[in-house]
């Protein structure tokens, strides 16, 4: 997971590579989601409002699916956040949420995702993070 903020560098600067050949300026705002993974959505409670706290919008709380499109029993809090990042930024912002999901007893911080700030509340392009290995 995201223990420390160098073993990111090459993952993300790939993705901010994307990010730039999607058109987008990573160098300005841009809507970036972050999620947090657990099989009790009561566990998000607190971290929710901890993260309200820090300018964060809650967005929802989802059960995830399983490689069947069934319920599998595990929960995803999203939150978002216009914000500026770069690679090293980002990968400080993950450290800091793995560490955060670890004080508040959520089972893990899952990553992110990003899109841009639309003007329109229904606008839906993003980019998600690849996968990890």
């Amino acid at each position: 997971m995201y223990t420390d903020e160098a073993s990111q560098s090459e993952a993300l600067q790939f993705s901010f590579s994307e990010i730039r050949n999607a058109g987008w300026n990573p160098d300005g705002d841009l809507l970036w989601g972050y999620f947090f993974i657990d099989n009790d959505p009561k566990k998000f409670r607190t971290l929710r409002i901890s993260l309200e706290q820090m300018g964060f919008t809650f967005v929802d709380i989802s059960e995830l699916e399983d490689e069947n499109d069934q319920p599998s029993g595990e929960y995803r809090l999203h939150v978002e956040r216009v914000e500026t990042h770069g690679p090293a930024s980002l990968a400080k912002r993950n450290v800091e949420f793995t560490d955060l999901a670890l004080e508040f007893g959520v089972r893990a911080y899952d990553g992110w995702d990003v899109g841009l700030v639309a003007s329109l509340p229904d606008a839906t392009e993003q980019i998600v993070e690849p996968e990890r290995e």
